[in-house]
């Protein structure tokens, strides 16, 4: 999950705010603060193009805990890994007999 905070869908995320019970106002807030956000990248006089942000949610500031109800049904994903979860790391732990080249087979 290599640079996991910056491909955080927006949409989706939203979608679960929804589905763990976060609605109306706090809801209404999230929303604000992750639509019709945009960037550009500055180097030196040279500015790019600015451009929406679709995804992502800023690592280290408190709304980067919302990567956690993002994640919070990653093991859900796979019914063939042992999933081990923390606050910053997850390790997906597999054992079988029929795994050919990291491939699952059943």
């Amino acid at each position: 999950m290599t640079k996991a905070f910056d491909t955080v869908k927006h949409d989706i995320l939203i979608q679960k705010l929804d589905h763990y019970g976060i609605r109306s106002t706090a809801k209404n807030w999230f929303v604000s603060y992750l639509t019709n956000r945009k960037q550009f990248v500055s180097l030196g006089c040279t500015k790019s193009d600015t451009l929406p942000i679709s995804c992502g949610v800023p690592q280290g500031s408190v709304l980067g805990r919302l990567f956690l109800l993002y994640i919070n049904d990653f093991h859900n994903s796979s019914p063939i890994f042992d999933f081990h979860i923390s606050a910053d790391d997850s390790n997906l732990f597999c054992k079988h007999k029929n795994i050919v080249f990291g491939i699952y087979y059943q």
